[in-house]
């Protein structure tokens, strides 16, 4: 029986070997607390900044402006609240399409009273116009947050020239790029932003360790209190373990990036090519915008998506743009916003290919899609 096939890399990747490697001592022998000044605490304080040189070296920042966190939705939620709670409240623009760790969290401050909120909207592929975020600030506007990459469709967002038009205007920018580091460059400086969320689960990294960059200079009120950790921004004893292989992911991304990008590119476009070839009337929803490399997003016609994807959940890894619930569908908010049509979105599915994608893995999980699209329901 052949391995299933794994397409589902924007939910998760798969910690990297080496990755796991370089985690291995802090499993097993480093074990101190970084606060302390002993030679087991020093130990540990000299792997905790080793890996914060790592993110710092990946992003084109200095290590100071790195704070680990648990994840990208703390990075996301320190973000936002960070800088409202500094600035006394205000007002925040966002996007439509953004990941709920910034979308729910700028609502919930909204009914919490602490911000008002202008969502902006985007185009058919997703894409944000920058004139209308600059269209939406006020003279109270605090902070703007806008993702770097779209994790359902890929849409990469214009964030060097929001910043440039925010930055003339005083207004902070947020930028969400968990979806983007390790699949494309990101360099804060070229991109302008004041504020840049990292995931590690996203690039190879173990699941529940993150970071937020923090431009020199950017106040930011803490969400976690207690001792003064992470240049008393984030309170509570470093991960030591989990951030090691933060900093082992970053690295190999900072130095494989650039050519992993043509390979991803290049198994996408063979997957969709298969498929548009078998099926008529197959969309590929923003195929006109800049994107991930590695993400594609189609709608089979004919097609309820969740079905097709549980039919083969043992053979094939992939995420639907919608939910069904009896006869209704929830449509991915990410496809509502571009203005797909229930139906439409009810047939589409999410195919993700990373750095552990074959040729010959592509090839079967075209001929899996087509015998389950293929197959009477």
């Amino acid at each position: 029986m052949e391995a299933p096939v794994y397409l589902d890399y924007n939910a998760t990747t798969p910690t990297d070997p080496r990755v796991a490697e370089a985690m291995t001592p802090y499993l097993t022998g480093v074990f101190g607390n970084p606060s302390s000044g002993h030679r087991w605490g020093r130990e540990a304080r000299a792997a905790l900044e080793r890996a914060r040189t790592r993110v710092a070296e990946c992003l084109g920042c200095s290590a100071g402006e790195i704070v680990f966190t648990s994840g990208g939705s703390e990075s996301d939620n320190l973000a936002l609240r960070g800088v409202v709670a500094a600035r006394g409240g205000g007002h925040v623009v966002t996007s439509a399409v953004e990941h709920p760790a910034v979308l729910e969290t700028a609502l919930a401050m909204e009914m919490e009273g602490l911000i008002r909120l202008s969502v902006v909207g985007v185009d058919r592929h997703g894409r944000v116009d920058p004139a209308a975020v600059v269209a939406a600030l006020r003279d109270d506007t605090v902070l703007v947050s806008v993702m770097l990459a779209n994790n359902e469709v890929g849409t990469l967002q214009p964030i060097a020239e929001i910043a440039e038009l925010c930055r003339a205007r005083g207004v902070p920018v947020h930028t969400d790029a968990a979806q983007a580091v390790g699949k494309i460059p990101v360099d804060v400086a070229a991109l302008g932003v004041d504020l840049l969320t990292v995931a590690g689960h996203k690039l190879y990294a173990p699941k529940g360790v993150g970071a937020l960059f923090v431009r020199d200079g950017v106040a930011l009120e803490r969400m976690i209190h207690g001792a003064g950790h992470e240049g008393r921004r984030r309170a509570g004893t470093e991960n030591i373990l989990e951030i090691a292989g933060l900093g082992a992911a970053c690295e190999l991304a900072r130095s494989e990036t650039a050519a992993e990008a043509r390979r991803l590119a290049a198994l996408r476009d063979r997957l969709r090519d298969r498929l548009a070839a078998a099926i008529p009337g197959l969309v590929e929803h923003a195929a006109g915008a800049e994107r991930l490399p590695n993400t594609l997003s189609i709608a089979l016609p004919d097609a309820t998506a969740s079905e097709l994807l549980e039919q083969v959940g043992d053979s094939l890894a992939a995420s639907a743009g919608a939910a069904c619930h009896g006869l209704t569908v929830q449509v991915s908010h990410v496809l509502a916003a571009m203005g797909v049509a229930p139906e439409v979105a009810r047939g589409t599915i999410r195919l993700s290919v990373g750095r552990f994608t074959t040729e010959d893995e592509i090839d079967r999980a075209a001929e899996i899609v087509l015998e389950a699209h293929a197959t009477p329901r």
